[in-house]
């Protein structure tokens, strides 16, 4: 398998600073987007945090990390669980460092974590920043948002359209570092030769529409284009917030991934 791996950060055009944060490495298949709540002291330490702890729990093992109570769910994978404690591991870490010093009281941040193991992708979620699936002609989306106007919609109190016009849309009922334990959002699924990820900010996602988003990611195959242009897309709009793009093109076809890497070793 090749994953094919772009991935960007841009202040946007409203914020006096950038408060996402992200990881995003095709060799090991670990793909994470975070935002620092909005109006929190120090969004982007938690951000930042949040992402290192996770990438490094995932990567090197939990020895080292303070320990944390968590159940483990027995309908997902023990990757997927993994990832689950890495998440809480990190909301732990985060909240203790905020109650200790008062430069970091009230830090929190969302979370957004993608991890393909061979053809098993597992995600784990807390908040409203986003996991899409690309495939085919199709745009999914993965993660159920974690904000006020999303619960609403979902209760059926509220339609899409009124959503547009409420001014609460960043209001985050669920983040990490905000209390000693976070409720994560878990799934899993197969990952298909041709698939395409796309995690982001809400930056993104307020200021394009998904069809854009579905256009803008079948017209190339340059995974750091594909963010560039995206970017680019959510500032003319407005660029209200910091816009987080990552990309993953998901190749399975050995012939596909001899030629890709031959590609890329003539171009260094």
């Amino acid at each position: 398998m090749v994953l094919d791996v772009g991935g960007k950060t841009d202040i946007g055009l409203r914020r006096s600073k950038n408060e996402d944060y992200f990881y995003a490495e095709g060799s090991n298949g670990l793909f994470i987007v975070a935002d620092g709540v909005g109006g929190s002291a120090s969004g982007d330490v938690a951000s930042k945090m949040a992402v290192e702890l996770i990438r490094d729990y995932i990567v090197n093992g939990e020895k080292g990390f303070e320990p944390v109570e968590a159940e483990y769910r027995q309908e997902y994978s023990f990757t997927t669980n993994k990832i689950a404690m890495a998440v809480k591991v990190a909301n732990k870490a985060i909240n203790n460092a905020s109650s200790k010093s008062p430069q970091l009281n009230g830090m929190a941040t969302t979370i957004v974590v993608a991890l393909i193991t061979d053809d098993r992708l597992s995600i784990a979620h807390a908040g409203d920043s986003r996991l899409y699936l690309i495939r085919g002609d199709t745009i999914e989306q993965l993660t159920d948002d974690h904000s006020l106007v999303a619960e609403q919609i979902r209760k059926g109190l509220m339609s899409q359209e009124e959503a547009k016009e409420v001014g609460m849309r960043n209001v985050i009922t669920r983040s990490l570092g905000y209390s000693s334990d976070v409720e994560v959002d878990l799934g899993e699924l197969t990952i298909y030769d041709g698939d395409v990820l796309l995690l982001c900010s809400d930056g993104l996602y307020t200021m394009v529409p998904e069809n854009s988003m579905l256009r803008t990611i079948k017209s190339s195959y340059n995974p750091n284009e594909v963010c560039d242009r995206l970017i680019e897309f959510a500032n003319k709009k407005g660029g209200r917030d910091n816009i987080t793009v990552v990309i993953a093109y998901v190749y399975k076809k050995r012939w596909y991934s001899f030629l890709y890497n031959l590609f890329k070793r003539r171009r260094r």
